[in-house]
């Protein structure tokens, strides 16, 4: 019988921790790079619905095959070569439409839009502005605290990471996003 010295034994131990580690990161990368991502919510510009601190998850994958939807909460890259921050804020207006916010409604193409999520409301005035096409209107639900695409302009569609679908942080309040 050939007996193994625990030399070796050891050196092929090391190495399978060693080939395991290199290929879960490898697949981490590969995950967090085309399918999700994690994101900190770092302001108070979508309280009520997320809060400072609060973790989320972003699919990174369906918006190859769809567009956002109005009232999708989305992660994408700020929209200016300035900076490279992420920002999360709630589509309100979709490319092609006009909008206007009117003392803190909002009107598409001349129609108010009811919005049906939790956020706290303001009375401003912006537009009326024609939204380009590939690009989107977003505003975070804390309107009066939110720089959003009243103050910044509009959101590339090349921009956006993905939707935001779940809160993992704090686990508490473990669920998905409306």
């Amino acid at each position: 019988m050939n007996q193994v010295s625990p030399q070796v034994k050891f050196k092929l131990w090391i190495w399978e921790w060693v080939e395991t580690i290199v290929v879960a990161l490898i697949l981490a990368l590969i995950i967090r790079a085309l399918f999700v991502q994690v994101f900190w919510i770092p302001s108070a510009s979508m309280e009520p619905t997320l809060n400072i601190h609060d973790r989320i998850v972003v699919n990174k994958f369906i918006y190859r095959f769809q567009d956002p939807k109005r009232f999708d909460v989305i992660v994408f890259r700020f929209p200016s070569k300035e900076t490279k921050k992420d920002f999360i804020k709630r589509v309100v207006g979709l490319p092609g439409e006009t909008i206007e916010v009117k003392a803190g409604e909002i009107f598409i193409n001349d129609k108010k839009i009811p919005e049906n999520h939790g956020m706290n409301a303001d009375y401003s005035y912006f537009g009326p502005a024609k939204i380009p096409a590939d690009s989107y209107f977003c505003m975070g639900d804390n309107r009066p605290n939110s720089a959003d695409s009243r103050v910044w302009g509009f959101v590339p569609h090349k921009n956006i990471h993905g939707p935001a679908f779940l809160k993992i942080w704090p686990i508490w309040q473990l669920g998905f996003i409306r």
